[in-house]
């Protein structure tokens, strides 16, 4: 299957670098670093994780990072004006899941090209949470809060681990085995077709920005558990690193194809890769120029494969 082709392609070149980084500095498998490590992947993997939903069905979403900012500013802002933990946590999902909706509604009802409205809401937001915020973090959240991020489960798995695992198997199920599913796919693959199968294609798609928005709101609660804050500042370049997690998986920008496994491999390849920069002492400028080369690349690959098998002999 091609898919589980290129799921091994991707997973022999991380272990590849994770190999060649222990060699030239073996501080990577230190306890601390690989948990470190597993924790930094969690969020990158969720984040490919909802990108990957979107993405397969030929659209994609820009606005993840600044809607991880302004959804951790809300989850903090409601925890400290008596919403309690539960209401903040439901709260800061059913806002993501609205703008999910909001992006949905434009792209199948208005007709409004998908990187438009997700750039939309990529400026909008970020402003928004430094509006709410003043620019400064809200502090004060509910003691205990944070061992959503640092608490172990039997002294070894870190919660936020536990948690991906659970919601990557869920995106994982549903992506390969339900109807729904497949009706992704079918929309990405060949619009015009899905249609003529009587495909709810309006549904299929407003439903994939559903999930990724909510990717970003369940980002947004474990990053207020890490720092214990809002913080305006958070997500930035997350968007890119979702879509190079996503593309580097073998997801085809142009739809169709990809996959909750690919995805969750290329986003613990720029996870590992932005670990090794760091251990390296590289620069964090360089951070950035690595990722958008590896999604030219991606990108470039992707488009060079669909024209050769356009090409009739």
């Amino acid at each position: 299957m091609v898919v589980e082709r290129t799921a091994t392609g991707v997973l022999l070149v991380l272990l590849a670098i994770i190999l060649v980084t222990g060699i030239v500095n073996p501080r990577f498998f230190s306890g601390y670093n690989l948990q470190t490590l597993s924790r930094q992947v969690v969020i990158f993997g969720l984040l490919s994780i909802g990108e990957t939903f979107v993405i397969v069905t030929g659209g994609i979403d820009l606005s993840l990072g600044s809607l991880t900012a302004l959804l951790n500013v809300l989850a903090a802002w409601f925890m400290t004006h008596g919403f309690g933990v539960a209401g903040a946590v439901l709260a800061t999902l059913a806002i993501a899941a609205c703008f999910g909706m909001w992006h949905g509604f434009f792209v199948t009802k208005l007709k409004v090209p998908a990187f438009i409205i997700t750039l939309g809401t990529f400026a909008a937001a970020k402003g928004l949470a430094a509006v709410i915020t003043r620019g400064w973090p809200i502090s004060g959240l509910p003691a205990g809060f944070s061992n959503l991020w640092e608490g172990m489960v039997a002294k070894v798995i870190p919660i936020p681990v536990v948690l991906f695992l659970l919601v990557a198997l869920l995106a994982h199920f549903v992506l390969g085995y339900t109807v729904w599913g497949q009706h992704l796919y079918a929309v990405g693959g060949n619009l015009e077709a899905a249609r003529r199968f009587g495909i709810r294609i309006n549904r299929v798609r407003m439903a994939a920005y559903v999930v990724s928005a909510l990717s970003a709101g369940v980002v947004a609660l474990l990053i207020a558990a890490r720092l214990n804050q809002g913080n305006p500042t958070v997500g930035t370049f997350y968007e890119m690193y979702a879509i190079a997690g996503v593309v580097i998986g073998g997801a085809s920008l142009f739809g169709g194809e990809g996959s909750v496994i690919g995805g969750i491999l290329g986003a613990s390849i720029i996870s590992v890769l932005w670990n090794a920069l760091v251990l390296l002492r590289v620069s964090s400028y360089w951070h950035e120029v690595t990722v958008g080369a590896i999604i030219v690349v991606a990108v470039t690959v992707d488009v060079l494969r669909r024209l050769r098998g356009q090409t009739v002999p």
